[in-house]
């Protein structure tokens, strides 16, 4: 029995650090043995095969291995500047589009809701002109996470990007929401009508290569020292440093923590709220901040447990709208967690169901320095437990088998039954 034909489409693959990308990475290399699969994506910032790579086509064919890539060639993005991102979603838009059409006897389209809408959207057309099925994976609820950091006064805007958004919804034979909140909008979007066949499948991390280090490993003990790290407190934020965490007003409570040599605050990665950020540390003159950019993956499992506590964090309005993933590899680590996010949020329930560490509501600054000083305050044994308590809930109830398991049955159902 030949393997059903299965095309990603996905603004992100391997080897690109957004976390979108090493999910659709992971699941493909797991499903590559069940399915025949084709992913279409942007070429990698990285080359990481220049010798085979032409930056001059605007299509190119590459593997890993059973799994073959069309790479785009849409412009480079300045998260910054919202014309920069508004032409890096229309060539990509134009691309991704002409490379499913490409396609042939393709029996299933899997795409996911990045960029905003446009993921859709592409997915609903290919299906429609492949005569396919389609699974839509929404990671983040467009254009209620925009709207939620009034990213333009143009509220008419988003009505249309919902109503276009709502077609590919209903266009789709299956939509995968990343939080049971999620699902919860998805239900409220369609209130009055019928609501699209949907189902929840959590986000991972890799829980046998992520695991808790104690802080003398030798990688860790290197890391620590190269940044000059050694008998710090370290508060640590590990993940896109863009528009919905609220980044711009949470770095301004480390002026609290300034003249308190015990204290440093790590913050790694990149995004559209990078430079103001650094531009407030500066003007400030706060030496312990410290910027470092996204961490190769092989690096990732030190810088992670180098920390004392990390943050995870979603600006208000984002309850329902979107799930940090980072939370899966802070708990994988082991690590405690100050969760600056809604109450009833996925996030913010996964802290609280497993006992990891404490949430605070968006926006309130001085709970969430004040909650730092206290875990500051704690004994280190006592912080470890806390830790710990959420690697033992990762391995109990969001093991990365168990997430590809669902897939894999999933698409199997969809592109043998509709």
């Amino acid at each position: 029995m030949s393997k059903k034909k299965i095309v990603f489409v996905a603004s992100y693959f391997y080897p690109d650090y957004a976390s979108t990308g090493q999910l659709l990475t992971e699941l493909c290399l797991e499903l590559q043995h069940h399915f025949d699969i084709t992913v279409i994506a942007v070429q990698p910032e990285v080359d990481v095969a220049p010798s085979r790579t032409n930056k001059k086509k605007l299509f190119e064919e590459d593997y890993l291995e059973q799994i073959r890539i069309v790479r785009l060639k849409a412009p480079s993005v300045d998260k910054t500047n919202k014309l920069s991102r508004i032409k890096f979603i229309v060539s990509y838009f134009i691309l991704a589009l002409v490379a499913l059409l490409k396609q042939r006897e393709v029996d299933l389209i899997y795409t996911i809701s990045s960029p905003p809408i446009i993921g859709g959207l592409i997915g609903a057309i290919g299906k429609l002109m492949r005569r396919s099925k389609l699974v839509y994976n929404i990671q983040d609820f467009n254009p209620e996470q925009a709207e939620a950091i009034s990213y333009t006064r143009q509220k008419w805007l988003f009505k249309i990007a919902k109503s276009l958004d709502n077609i590919s919804c209903r266009a789709s034979n299956h939509i995968i929401t990343v939080g049971k909140d999620m699902q919860e909008t998805l239900v409220y979007r369609f209130r009055g009508s019928r609501v699209p066949v949907n189902s929840v499948i959590n986000n991972w991390t890799d829980e046998e290569d992520i695991v808790p280090l104690q802080r003398d490993h030798p990688k860790i003990k290197q890391f620590l020292a190269e940044h000059q790290l050694e008998n710090k407190f370290i508060v640590m934020y590990s993940g896109n440093l863009g528009l919905y965490y609220d980044l711009e007003n949470i770095i301004q409570i480390t002026s609290d923590f300034r003249d308190d040599p015990e204290f440093m605050f790590v913050f790694i990665g990149e995004g559209g709220v990078k430079g103001k950020m650094e531009q407030y540390v500066k003007k400030h003159g706060i030496s312990n901040v410290l910027f470092l950019p996204f961490q190769p993956k092989d690096k990732i499992k030190y810088t992670l447990n180098a920390a004392h506590v990390h943050l995870v964090v979603n600006q208000k309005g984002i309850k329902g709208v979107s799930v940090p993933s980072k939370i899966y590899g802070v708990m994988a680590a082991g690590k405690p967690i100050i969760g600056v996010l809604e109450k009833g949020s996925e996030a913010s329930t996964l802290i609280e169901n497993s006992g990891c560490g404490v949430v605070v509501e968006p926006q309130s600054y001085r709970e969430l320095a004040r909650s730092i000083e206290t875990i500051a305050q704690m004994n280190r044994d006592m912080l470890d437990q806390v830790g710990l308590k959420g690697r033992t809930y990762l391995e109990n109830h969001l093991a990365k088998k168990t997430a590809i398991e669902k897939y894999k049955h999933l698409l199997q159902m969809v592109s043998n039954n509709g």
